[in-house]
């Protein structure tokens, strides 16, 4: 299904996020490897959007265009209605590594966008011990983790290293959050707790989001819509939307509307997979 045509109303000016048309291939060994084939998607300001499918299908490929970090052969990547990279834009990012630095503090981890990323930066020295200070407890606070800013990576779990690498993305107010499988190294509790944590973040701050998951129930829970792609080559094949009410539940995934959704991308996926 064509992302485009389920958004018609949406023009690209209003778009935060839209690829149109866009392919990757990589040459290697005398060989070419199309890592996405033509792909089109629009996503609104404020929107989250989960990517979902099989290892290969091209979800990280997505996020590196949309980041710049890499081209597209073919096609077009805008972000706010101009190429990617025309304007700068203030980006989160978290992955399935927290990658917090073991020789700064929590807190100070925390503000590493507020040091490195504009306007913050040209403010970081005079407001690193007051208003940054204080974003960054609040952030902590909000996340369950306050009180932790004094002490050091090595002195916490997983589970809340990553909700301060959460801290770390949103500190500098980004317009877009990239969540690269953020829970996937957690064991089922502490991930489905980060999911509440991450929908009341996404409820008061309201970026845009793009979450790439292999787990289907995080992708429900979590995303208004969840875009299905199929490797070989890596499109997308199926835009859907999460229906469901907000503040949503643990308890709400276990409904029949909430299995059936997860049901129906499950066997999308089997069904692009078998294909291939």
């Amino acid at each position: 299904m064509n992302a485009s045509a389920l958004a018609p109303g949406l023009l690209r000016e209003e778009a935060l996020v839209e690829l149109e048309n866009v392919s990757v291939a990589y040459n290697g060994g005398g060989k070419t490897v199309t890592a996405l084939a033509e792909t089109s998607i629009r996503i609104a300001p404020g929107d989250f959007v989960a990517l979902v499918g099989p290892s290969g299908c091209g979800k990280s490929t997505i996020l590196k265009l949309v980041t710049g970090l890499i081209r597209a052969s073919s096609g077009f990547v805008f972000v706010s209605g101009r190429e990617v990279g025309a304007e700068p834009m203030r980006v989160g990012m978290a992955f399935q590594n927290p990658t917090l630095l073991p020789w700064l503090t929590i807190r100070d981890n925390v503000m590493l966008p507020l040091k490195i990323v504009p306007p913050f930066r040209g403010e970081f020295r005079a407001k690193r011990n007051t208003e940054f200070r204080d974003r960054a407890d609040a952030l902590l606070s909000q996340v369950g983790l306050a009180g932790f800013g004094e002490r050091f990576p090595w002195q916490l779990s997983g589970g809340m290293l990553q909700r301060a690498s959460l801290c770390r993305a949103l500190v500098h107010d980004p317009q877009l959050l990239m969540l690269d499988e953020p829970f996937g190294a957690l064991d089922q509790f502490t991930r489905e707790e980060l999911w509440a944590i991450m929908q009341e973040l996404w409820m008061t701050r309201k970026p845009t989001v793009l979450l790439v998951t292999h787990d289907l129930k995080e992708a429900a829970f979590l995303a208004n819509r969840i875009c299905v792609m199929q490797a070989r080559p890596g499109r997308i094949i199926d835009d859907s939307a999460a229906p469901f009410a907000r503040p949503r539940t643990i308890e709400m995934s276990y409904t029949p509307e909430f299995v059936a959704l997860t049901q129906r991308l499950r066997d999308l996926i089997f069904a692009a997979r078998g294909a291939a």
